[in-house]
């Protein structure tokens, strides 16, 4: 991150064109000894000889004052991991002050502004508290709507109504999501991805054709599993429907090697599987969902990161190319609470409390809490 730092660029700038302090007071009506506290950091310049100095070093007067409203990539990825990590080790409150200082200072930066949003919108159910919640995701959904109007970055102003629409419905109004939604919703015959790989192929560039290439196989695979999900909730009165959706997403899972390539797509599955059996009166099945899910969340998978495999070979650079890299939303700590959680303080379980199995679930996972 920049700061103001007008010292050090009159210092240069003089250097650069070889002059003295006296010869700088002299042309803009100052003395020697304004021109010394500047360069020190004791004062600043009036704001009325930002334009004479701008002009006679041949700069724009953001360039002079060494401050620059954006954030790199870079800074902004590493500034999302740290204010995780503060988000599971500080006070809540704390944080999102800490939070609110940023944004208000980079209110012009608009990819920061989208990630603080969903920074917000990962660590909402933090507070335990359903008031304190919805507080954290309207300020959230306000982010991601400053984002979508004042950004001119059309992909970003997607991804920011998309934002939007989640919070509404974190905040239980589907009514908004669908006047949000409805009237912009476009049906794409082929993915960009898809058009970019041609265009490489054709101009004779195979490996960015491959690389394009698996990178549309990987996210329609992610929206495939995502969609199947979002199905099976739906059959809540057709267990054979269900049942058969199940038994694909199963076998996408073992085709695709779910559980080394992205396990926690998997995990989600488990749970949600562990559910519907429930809902539908089968008490064994759930309980052997939720042994594979903590099998799977017991298991060698960490530290998690987004990465490819021996088939998706070029997912790696992808990844890391993305504005967060191939870290996950939520530091370790608050995603291995959040793998316990989902099973212990889960309503939907509690049927199965006391249940051997189930106390057996129970304890690997805390024991997986303690290991991190």
């Amino acid at each position: 991150m920049k700061e103001i730092n007008i010292a050090r660029k009159l210092i240069n700038k003089r250097r650069e064109k070889g002059i003295t302090q006296e010869e700088l007071a002299r042309y803009i009506g100052v003395s020697k000894a304004s021109v010394s506290k500047w360069e020190t950091g004791q004062s600043y310049p009036d704001i009325t000889f930002l334009p004479l100095l701008s002009a006679y070093f041949n700069i724009s007067i953001d360039e002079l004052m060494g401050y620059e409203p954006q954030m790199t990539k870079e800074d902004i990825a590493k500034l999302y991991r740290a204010l995780s990590e503060d988000f599971s080790g500080k006070p809540f409150d704390e944080v999102m002050a800490r939070c609110h200082a940023i944004t208000k200072k980079y209110y012009a930066c608009f990819p920061l502004l989208f990630q603080i949003g969903a920074l917000f919108v990962n660590y909402s159910m933090l507070p335990g508290d359903a008031e304190k919640t919805a507080v954290v995701l309207t300020q959230a959904k306000e982010l991601f709507v400053r984002v979508k109007q004042e950004s001119d970055d059309p992909e970003l102003s997607k991804m920011a109504l998309s934002m939007e629409a989640l919070c509404l419905l974190s905040l239980g109004n589907p009514g908004e999501v669908l006047e949000l939604l409805e009237d912009v919703r476009t049906k794409q015959p082929v993915s960009i991805e898809g058009l970019l790989a041609s265009a490489y192929h054709m101009t004779g560039r195979t490996a960015e054709a491959k690389a394009e290439l698996q990178i549309d196989a990987y996210l329609a695979l992610i929206r495939l599993l995502e969609s199947l999900s979002a199905y099976m909730e739906l059959c809540v009165d057709d267990f054979a429907a269900w049942e058969e959706a199940h038994r694909r997403v199963h076998i996408i899972a073992e085709l695709f090697e779910l559980r080394k390539l992205h396990p926690a797509i998997l995990m989600n599955q488990y749970l949600r599987a562990a559910n519907g059996f429930l809902r539908y009166g089968r008490q064994k099945d759930a309980l052997c969902q939720l042994e594979c899910y903590c099998e799977l969340v017991c298991g060698d998978i960490y530290p998690l990161s987004l990465h490819g495999d021996a088939f998706f070979t070029q997912l790696d650079a992808w990844f890391s190319d993305t504005d967060m890299g191939p870290y996950p939303p939520r530091d370790e700590k608050t995603i291995r609470q959040s793998m316990l959680d989902s099973v212990v303080n889960a309503p939907h379980f509690s049927a199965l409390q006391g249940e051997t199995r189930f106390e057996a679930i129970k304890k690997k996972l805390q024991r997986n809490l303690r290991e991190d």
